[in-house]
């Protein structure tokens, strides 16, 4: 039994030597068959990075250059045509179009200003017929025919007339309800303005707001001695207003202007508002304004509301502006 079971371990020892070699062969394949894989696949990178690149197509021919000459004159082809289509396409723009047409077409005369409005309501026909009619408008129709009657607002092209703050934002029922009847002296002498104030220019309820008043009086002054300067037009340097009463809406106006002194490109000018229906007439030689030589024209006995003091000087553009608000 003895030798029987010492014969069984030594089996068994063998048995056991025998599979631990058949494994230690199998991870010998192993390791031998994955460091071939890698040697294969480094010479594979090798073999490629050894090889020259080759393109697969062929580069481009350079284009011939184009003489001095021939680029000149395709640059000013593609020019012609880009600017031909931005004059094209600038033109076709109605607001661009109406405002070039209205500028280079001739301003409406005095008297053309005079039938052009048209009332767009009956009361707007009502304030006019009132203002045209005035016994203020009349005699200065008939004892001053060296006046200049006209709506200087309506010489304002109409395609620009709508921005401009007094000929028509603040134009229309409610507001500056017809443009203002406007004599003026052609030596820049004298104004007087008729107009009437609606109901949506006030301030206060009732009350026509100052920064209005003060704009019809620069504006006024203004106009009164554009004929005195060289091109007929100047902008505000100095503008001082002086309120005494207030100035009730819904009533008709009278402005008078006087240029108290020029000297070159500059103009002093005063003015007034006062009340037309509480006003009276005098005439041009019994109606001096006081310190001052000149008479203002049909000068009124209503009580002044607001005065005004202001310097005017032309500007350097003032033959452009002038062709803009057709001024004489």
């Amino acid at each position: 039994m003895s030798s029987a079971h010492h014969l069984h371990l030594q089996l068994q020892r063998r048995l056991l030597n025998s599979l631990a070699f058949e494994q230690h062969l199998s991870a010998a394949r192993y390791r031998s068959n994955t460091t071939s894989r890698l040697l294969a696949s480094a010479r594979r990178l090798q073999s490629t990075a050894a090889q020259p690149h080759f393109p697969t197509t062929a580069p481009p021919l350079p284009t011939p250059k184009r003489s001095l000459p021939v680029r000149i004159l395709r640059s000013l082809f593609t020019a012609t045509i880009f600017f031909s289509l931005g004059i094209y396409i600038g033109w076709e723009t109605l607001p661009a179009r109406s405002v070039i047409l209205s500028l280079l077409s001739p301003p409406p005369s005095d008297a053309e200003t005079l039938t052009s409005y048209q009332p767009p309501d009956e009361e707007s026909a009502r304030i006019n017929t009132h203002i045209v009619s005035h016994p203020i408008a009349q005699t200065l129709r008939t004892q001053h025919p060296e006046l200049k009657e006209q709506r200087p607002h309506l010489k304002i092209p109409e395609a620009i007339r709508a921005t401009n703050l007094t000929g028509g934002t603040l134009a229309g029922p409610g507001k500056i309800v017809v443009p203002p009847l406007t004599f003026i002296a052609p030596d820049g002498s004298r104004l007087v303005s008729l107009f009437y104030l609606g109901q949506n220019l006030c301030g206060h309820p009732g009350i026509i707001h100052g920064g209005l008043l003060a704009t019809l009086l620069d504006e006024g002054l203004a106009r009164c001695c554009f004929p005195a300067m060289p091109n007929g037009i100047a902008v505000t340097a100095t503008l001082k207003v002086d309120y005494k009463v207030p100035v009730k809406a819904g009533e008709f106006y009278v402005l008078r202007a006087e240029t108290t002194r020029v000297e070159g490109r500059k103009a002093w000018v005063r003015g007034w508002i006062e009340k037309m229906d509480g006003s009276t007439m005098d005439g041009v030689g019994d109606a001096l304004v006081e310190g001052v030589g000149k008479s203002i024209a049909g000068k009124g006995t209503g009580q002044k509301l607001v005065e005004a003091e202001a310097l005017f000087i032309e500007p350097r553009n003032a033959s452009v502006m002038k062709r803009i608000y057709n001024v004489d």
